[in-house]
């Protein structure tokens, strides 16, 4: 149910210019590798300044840039709306163009529409209807670089911030269903070092392959330790080597090798720890008696969140979902990660994702969309939600 006021505000949420802005957003680059979300900073900067809102970007690194839209509002503790402006490179098998923002049958075509420049589109869209109302505390978008990466821009963000939050809706892609916890990531980068050789006699080398083939073995034995306590909401906790490398030919013993796992995070998992946990157990293999040594970095953690179902930002929430349109799906988890980690872990601030378009269906994938109507939804639960959380009083 909503009220007339309530109404009277979610009217004002233009579907033309949703689309247009879902659009523009799809056609400006921001693929990570690289690292080009300039284009798409600049579009979506360009619409915030046309609204009349408050915009500030902040250099990360040369050409990467952190934005902040603000509507804003009391003194009291705000709303964050928390998304992210690169992309995963586009790949192969489209029969769209992948910058092309076509709309097709109601749905809006191109790399970035599910995962997350339409989660982008309904926050801005949710602030433009709201200016004019007096919420208690301001209202503000942060769309951050480097996220599908290494997190530079959540990293940055999360150190300089300098205003209070109620709670923070990271818009990625759920199906429309509120997230009120995440699985958390790291990547784990082992390099084996050995001795080269004839490979007509291997017993004068040290074979670095070897050893890191004793690591994943170990890896793969963890994975199969975690899957015996999953976490009630988001399951267990995972490892997955995803990349391997070594040696220079077929006739030379090699001397490096080099393998990059990831390992997911559940909540209160310490990524330090499971680092030392990693180098207990490949120490435990000794590789140093057969001539090897082996180093072990984390390069990219991010945190795992969970919130309380009870919480007032998942009540509100998920109420204003059901009232702008939702499906009705129960609260759930993820098991993807995002920056919403951070904002929970290093900020104190309750987290929920919510946003239109789906990870499982849509994100990383070939002939990536959304549809017009979850945009719509999106933006009017991110309206309703702020102006219930945000009422002077509540």
């Amino acid at each position: 149910m909503t009220t007339r006021t309530e109404r009277d505000v979610l009217d004002r949420i233009d579907e033309q210019r949703l689309v247009e802005l879902t659009q523009s957003l799809l056609r400006a680059t921001g693929e990570n590798p690289p690292g080009g979300e300039a284009a798409t900073v600049a579009v979506l900067a360009a619409a915030a300044a046309e609204l009349g809102l408050d915009v500030v970007e902040t250099p990360v690194e040369p050409g990467r840039g952190n934005l902040s839209i603000t509507l804003p509002g009391g003194d009291e503790p705000g709303l964050l709306l928390l998304g992210h402006t690169d992309v995963v490179p586009v790949g192969g098998g489209w029969t769209t163009d992948p910058y092309g923002g076509e709309l097709i049958d109601g749905r809006i075509h191109g790399r970035g529409a599910s995962d997350m420049k339409g989660g982008l589109a309904a926050s801005l869209a949710a602030l433009a209807a709201l200016r004019g109302v007096g919420l208690s505390g301001s209202v503000e978008l942060a769309a951050l670089v480097d996220e599908e990466e290494t997190g530079k821009g959540i990293r940055a963000y999360v150190g300089s911030v300098d205003r209070a939050f109620r709670g923070c809706i990271t818009t990625e892609p759920t199906d429309l269903q509120t997230i009120i916890g995440a699985r958390g990531d790291s990547y784990l980068r082992v390099e084996v070092h050995g001795r080269a050789c004839h490979a007509g006699n291997p017993a004068d080398g040290a074979n670095a392959i070897y050893g890191a083939a004793a690591v994943v073995a170990v890896i793969e034995r963890l994975h199969a330790e975690l899957a015996r306590a999953p976490h009630p909401l988001l399951g267990p906790a995972t490892w997955s080597v995803g990349q391997i490398s070594g040696g220079t030919g077929g006739s030379i013993v090699p001397a490096e090798c080099v393998l990059v796992a990831d390992r997911r995070l559940l909540p209160g998992e310490l990524p330090a720890a499971v680092l030392d946990d990693l180098r207990e157990r490949v120490a435990a293999l000794h590789l140093e008696d057969r001539g090897l040594s082996v180093d072990l970095a984390m390069p990219m953690e991010m945190p795992a969140f969970e919130t309380p179902a009870d919480a007032d930002l998942v009540r509100i929430t998920d109420t204003a979902l059901r009232a702008a349109g939702g499906p009705g799906l129960p609260l759930g988890g993820w098991t993807a990660a995002c920056d919403g980690g951070y904002v929970a872990r290093d900020l104190g601030v309750p987290v929920v994702v919510l946003g239109p378009g789906s990870v499982t269906t849509q994100a990383h994938r070939a002939d990536e969309s959304v549809a017009v109507d979850e945009l719509l939804t999106a933006a009017r639960a991110y309206t309703l939600t702020a102006l219930r959380l945000l009422t002077p009083g509540a």
